[in-house]
Order: structure tokens, then sequence, then C-alpha cells
């Protein structure tokens, strides 16, 4: 009966990182369509899908001290709760930073974008398929499909010195622009976090999985 017990609380660790994962995808898609869209509605709703994984956070954590503390797990079961442990802070820091998009959106959303939004979204495309590709990893206890999602963080760190290039030369060009390109820096600065932090959990798959620590960056 226990050890019932055990693996029925490890199934749901298991289910709360993944709709964890879940949920943080969504916020970063609907924070950047929030800014592209200036859809103030939609940002506020990304705000508000902050405390829902913050919640979620909490839980695992909770859940994952308690298994350490009471349950004393060994090898496998170790590692999955130590990586899971880990994966929930990354995700809880991708959460933020989708919020700090959010947030953009709603003080910028009745001035027109001093360029059409297109490499910033496909960052966000880009992010959202990799954390779609990691926890399918992890839910498959794949490490081959976890380090090749880590591959792409280098298509994100193009993408953001391509933008940020192209809004330094808009607020050289025209001072009027500097506010309005400073946002979308920080915007895009965001997203490039977010490709590191998938990147990290794409390394705790991997020590999940085999036990050893790689440096997918």
């Amino acid at each position: 009966m226990v050890r019932e017990v055990y693996h029925k609380d490890l199934h749901r660790l298991r289910e709360e990182i993944l709709n964890m994962g879940s949920l943080v995808r969504k916020a970063i898609g609907d924070a950047v369509l929030s800014l592209k869209n200036r859809d103030i509605e939609m940002a506020q709703k990304v705000i508000d899908m902050d405390k829902e994984i913050d919640a979620l956070d909490h839980s695992i954590e909770e859940n994952c001290m308690s298994l350490l503390a009471l349950q004393q797990p060994m090898a496998r079961d170790l590692r999955l709760i130590i990586s899971v442990l880990k994966m929930s802070i990354d995700l809880e820091r991708m959460g933020d930073l989708a919020l700090e998009i959010a947030i953009i959106t709603k003080m910028t959303a009745n001035v027109p974008h001093i360029k059409p939004l297109i490499d910033i979204p496909r960052m966000a495309e880009i992010c959202q398929q990799m954390l779609t590709d990691t926890m399918s990893a992890f839910e498959n206890k794949d490490v081959e499909v976890a380090k090749q999602a880590a591959r792409r963080d280098d298509e994100i760190d193009m993408l953001f010195d391509q933008v940020r290039r192209e809004l330094i030369s808009y607020m050289i060009e025209d001072p009027k622009k500097i506010t309005g390109a400073q946002h979308l820096t920080f915007v895009a600065r965001y997203l490039e976090r977010i490709g590191d932090h998938i990147t990290n959990l794409c390394e705790s798959v991997v020590f999940m999985v085999t036990g050893m620590r790689e440096d997918l960056n």
C-alpha cells in the first residue's frame, strides 16, 4: 500500500510538471501575440496565468520535498525528483518573463510599433516548439530529443542579435523611436533568456535519464 501511494505521488509529480510546461508554453505565445496585436485583454490573461504557474511551482516544490523527506528515494526516482524540482524553477522563471512581455504590451498598447513585428514572433514560435519538444522528451525519457531541442537555442540567439542590431539602428536614425525600440529590445532579451531556460530543462531531462550532467548551452 505504501509503495502504491509512493508511485501515485511520482505520477502526480510528472503530471504537474507537464501541466506547468503547457501553461508556460501558452503564456509565451499569448504574451507575444498580445504585443503584436496590442491586445490588452490577452496581456491581462497572461498576467493572471502567472498566478496559476506560481501555484504549480509551489505545489511541485512541496511534493518534491515531501517525497525526499518521507520516502528517501534512490537512483532513478531520486533523479526524477531532483530534475522535476529544477525544471519547475526554470519554468517559473520563464513564466515571469512571459509576464514581463505582457506588462510591456499593456504599457505600449496605445502606441504603434516602430516596425512590423516579424522576428520577435518567430523567436516566440521557436521557444514554444523547443518547450513542446523538451516536455515530450521528459515524458518519453528521450535524451536525443532533448539534445535536439537544446540546439535550437542557437536560432534564438541569432534572431536576438539580428533584432538588437536593427533596433539600435532605429534609435540612431531617429531619437524619437528610442523608447519604442527599448521596449522591443527588452522583449527580445526576455525571449533569448527563455531559450536559455529551455536549454536548462533539456539538461535536466538528460540528467534524469542518464544520471550525467551535460552542458548543452
